[in-house]
């Protein structure tokens, strides 16, 4: 561009909320003259050149035969990310470099944009307007600078009267591509506003030219004398006449959310609309993505949250279209909000409808899944370096917490944290002297946004939509999770973790970033016993070893882990090595998997006297008059703790609200219905009864029970409860204290025993951070659910088996036809645990391996490599025969 060129730059408003060069661009200002008028005109001519320039660097001017060395469009050009673009655009208008002009086959935001900025530089450039010219600009619709429902609904209607969506498309694209503009639109209406919008556009038939050019000019000269801090403040100060700085609600927003879904239900339907929107929003998000990172804009306007509303209620976001460039963009620049903002959003979104909440949980995770199947992620191609699927993820866990904060929520009935904290290692001071710092200083993870909103996911009994509609499969199918964890460890700004977001994570992937944790908390107490031992001088055990007795199983295991706990309970997160007094059995892990087996077994016999069993819901329950002490109690929870950290599947069949209470919520009435069916039932129907419930049923606040010899015990839920009869007003108070004592009080000295042994174990897990309460229950029971046909398929064959040997055609025909009992037997047999892993049985590395020819000899396994030793037997009836003796009578274990 020459000089001329450059002077004829009138004053106009620029495109974008502000420019990449808002910052700098001061300090090439031309100085300061008398007349503040010409000033004002000079400053917007210079910002309009650097964002030409800006556009130049980024987008290109289209001509692909281009010469200029410094545009986009060139041959051998370097492209360039935003913020070198931004600086070498100051370069560039500082010495008043080559600038291209658009070529006719640009089709894109530069083009939208320097059309748009000549139709606005108009606007300020001819002070002395014949009447003609006023209502040309009057038709062009070129001074609206942000909208509202009634002016689309106006512009609409003229372009539809003349065929011609030009002027329409043309304003979307200035208002839609502009944070200022777009932050001041669809404001909600207060009186008379219709009326002072068309006032201050100029559009009151009854004022003379004069006030309508007075009004024009005071507009322009507010938004440039503003200072430099917001722009959508600026704007909203020139175009409303007033700072409309409301007071809003946690959850509310300036603008009308209503009106903006209308709009584009009537703009969206037409194509070339559209296409506006997306050019708009491609030129927008790289400027605002500029503004909240680098300029702190939010802090200054709350209003600029208005920007991501109105975009988010774009419903063709998650089409093709958008999923290449624009929507990429516009998350990074969602990403970078403010955690204030995010949980603004998160607030306000929760009020939406179960099908808006979904569908902006499928236009996050459209981008995300085209992008990982798009891309070819590996171990040196790290799905986490990907801007936009991390950005995505970021955006997505915004609706997760709209979504559990308009869920069924229930922030009251939290656990009490223990009395007493759980005792240190002994060997931290030994950690302190080598250099190393205290483990669990920060104490258990929890996300910022969490603590800002001030629920938990735990706290959601039920979302709006299921949690298992934000986990996206592909993502995991590509995820490094050995990487993802370390990331997760590090907390380092530059690299992401899916574990900081784990609801888009499912339970397979999670249970492997917990496994890699254990294993690395376990070598990390080997290391430390290895230091020790070199500093007291004596030989200490680097694994925790249990040596017991297959026939005194509990007294020997539980009064050893009771001296590791009083002792030092960090023993316990040693890798677990068991070993049964007179076998030979080397533990590897099967023998661990026996053990625990055998303990469940044994604790939970209902002999014994410490739970209660169902016969109706197969389910156990403390007994609240169980003559065991808290220590028994202790020693359970730290058994399911060690099975979680060693990786072990156990055989218990607790109610969810155990699992809950672990996770810190106390039962409430709703838990009855899987815990206490009948009784749920019996309370419910109390509820809803519609006669006198007083004269009718005749019941008091005092309820009865029976201890372990059936004699019956009394409980008054309040002071002097059998003088309180339960009536119509007081029955929900009765319901609620009924469960408050079945659920927590009559059983708190046993739970508060059974957690903290549980977190003597698990306390410096990520375990409470990773995993929901029906997922903890998973982790430690495994899935109820066996598919045997998956197991086929992942098989592997050793030995000179394949799938296609007849002896191995004949043992999977054979063990399909095996009822569910006989089922379970094969898989305790040759895994050691009758439960698949978490994922299924298709997750399960089974190997069948020859063990010779035809013999009389039974099948033999390694449950530690879950390998079933299989001889090559002459026929089928064999196989069935040796293979149901093998599994009905299996128990110990021997060196082959």
């Amino acid at each position: 561009m020459n000089s001329d060129e450059k002077e004829d730059c009138e004053c106009a408003p620029p495109q974008a909320e502000t420019s990449p060069a808002r910052g700098p661009d001061r300090e090439y200002e031309e100085p300061e003259i008398e007349n503040p008028e010409a000033s004002r005109m000079k400053r917007a001519a210079a910002k309009h050149l650097i964002e030409r320039y800006y556009h130049q660097l980024t987008e290109g001017c289209g001509n692909e035969s281009c010469s200029n060395s410094w545009c986009a469009s060139s041959v051998g050009f370097n492209r360039m990310d935003n913020n070198a673009a931004a600086v070498k655009a100051l370069e560039l208008y500082k010495v008043n470099a080559k600038l291209c002009d658009p070529h006719p086959s640009k089709k894109g935001t530069a083009s939208a944009y320097l059309e748009s900025s000549s139709h606005s530089n108009s606007a300020c450039s001819n002070r002395k307007m014949n009447n003609k010219d006023v209502h040309s600009v009057r038709d062009n619709f070129k001074d609206v600078n942000y909208l509202t429902e009634e002016k689309v609904y106006e512009i609409l209607d003229i372009c539809g009267e003349k065929e011609d969506y030009s002027p329409l498309i043309r304003v979307i694209g200035r208002v839609f591509s502009s944070a200022e503009g777009l932050v001041q639109s669809f404001r909600r209406s207060k009186p008379h506003t219709k009326e002072e919008l068309k006032s201050l556009q100029g559009k009151d038939e009854d004022k003379d030219e004069d006030e309508k050019e007075a009004a024009a000019c005071s507009a322009t000269a507010m938004e440039e004398d503003s200072p430099a801090s917001s722009s959508s403040l600026r704007l909203g100060e020139g175009s409303s006449g007033e700072n409309d700085v409301q007071k809003l609600a946690p959850d509310e927003v300036s603008v009308d959310i209503d009106a903006v879904r209308r709009v584009y239900e009537r703009l969206l339907s037409n194509e070339k609309i559209e296409a506006a929107f997306l050019n708009a929003l491609v030129y927008l998000s790289p400027n605002v993505e500029c503004d909240l990172t680098y300029h702190n804009v939010y802090s200054r306007d709350p209003n600029y949250l208005n920007l991501f509303v109105i975009v988010m209620e774009n419903s063709n976001l998650h089409s093709p279209e958008y999923l290449e460039i624009a929507l990429p963009q516009f998350c990074k620049a969602m990403s970078k909000l403010p955690l204030a903002a995010q949980a603004k959003l998160a607030r306000l979104w929760s009020h939406y409808s179960t099908e808006q909440i979904r569908r902006m949980v499928e236009t996050f995770q459209q981008l995300i899944t085209y992008k990982v199947i798009s891309n070819e992620f590996n171990s040196r191609n790290l799905v986490n370096d990907d801007d936009a699927v991390v950005a995505a993820t970021k955006c997505l866990k915004v609706v997760y917490y709209a979504n559990v904060l308009g869920g069924d929520l229930d922030t009251e009935h939290n656990e009490e944290e223990d009395e007493e904290p759980i005792p240190e290692s002994s060997e931290l001071t030994l950690q302190e002297l080598l250099g190393e710092e205290r483990r669990n200083k920060k104490g258990p993870r929890v996300d910022p946004l969490e603590i800002e909103l001030g629920i938990r996911t735990n706290d959601c009994r039920r979302p709006l939509i299921s949690f298992e509609e934000f986990v996206n499969e592909p993502l995991n199918e590509v995820l490094e999770m050995d990487k993802d964890y370390t990331f997760f460890k590090v907390e380092t700004e530059n690299k992401f973790s899916f574990m900081t977001c784990p609801f888009i994570l499912n339970a397979v992937t999670k249970n492997l970033g917990l496994y890699y944790d254990n294993r690395i908390r376990m070598y990390s107490e080997r290391r430390i016993t290895v230091l020790y031992s070199l500093v007291q001088g004596q030989q200490l055990n680097p694994y925790l070893r249990l040596k017991v007795r297959r026939d005194h199983i509990i007294d020997d295991a539980l009064v050893r882990l009771e001296m590791i706990a009083m002792e030092n309970p960090a023993d316990l997160k040693k890798q677990l090595y068991v070993e049964f007094e007179g076998e030979q059995g080397v533990d590897e892990g099967g023998v661990s998997k026996e053990f625990f087996q055998l303990v469940v077994e044994e604790i939970f016999n209902p002999d014994i006297g410490m739970f209660t069993y169902d016969e109706r819901t197969k389910l156990f329950w403390f007994n609240p008059s169980s003559f065991e002490n808290e220590g028994q109690y202790t020693l359970i929870g730290i058994v399911l703790g060690l099975a979680i950290y060693n990786n072990c599947i156990l055989d218990v069949h607790f109610p969810m609200v155990v699992y809950r209470k672990l996770m810190g919520k106390k039962g409430t009435f709703r838990d009855l219905a899987d815990a206490n069916p009948v009784l749920y039932q019996s309370l419910k129907e109390l509820l809803e009864y519609e006669g006198s419930v007083e004269e009718d049923m005749m019941i008091t606040f005092q309820i009865s029970q029976t201890d372990l010899f059936g004699n019956p015990l009394m409980y008054d839920l309040r002071e002097n409860g059998d003088k309180i009869p339960v009536t119509n007003e007081n029955r929900k108070e009765f319901v609620a204290q009924y469960a408050e004592y079945m659920l927590n009080k009559s059983v708190e000295k046993q739970f508060k025993a059974f957690r903290r042994g549980f977190h003597m174990v698990t306390n410096e897990s990520p375990l409470k951070y990773l995993f929901r309460p029906e997922e903890i229950e998973l982790l430690i029971c495994g899935s109820r659910n066996l598919d045997f046909l998956a197991l086929e398929e992942t098989t592997e064959y050793d030995g000179g088996y394949n799938r296609d040997s007849r002896i191995i055609k004949e043992f999977w025909e054979t063990l399909h036809s095996f009822g569910e009992e006989q089922k379970r037997l094969f898989l305790q047999f040759t895994t050691g645990t009758d439960r698949a892993p978490v994922g299924g049985l298709g997750k399960l590395k089974m190997i069948i391996a020859k063990n010779g020819p035809d013999t009389d000899r039974l099948p033999t396994s390694h449950t530690c490599f879950n390998v079933l030793l299989l001889p090559e037997y002459s026929s089928k009836e064999k196989l069935r025969e040796r293979l149901l003796k093998a599994i009905t009578y299996a128990k110990g274990f021997g060196m082959l």
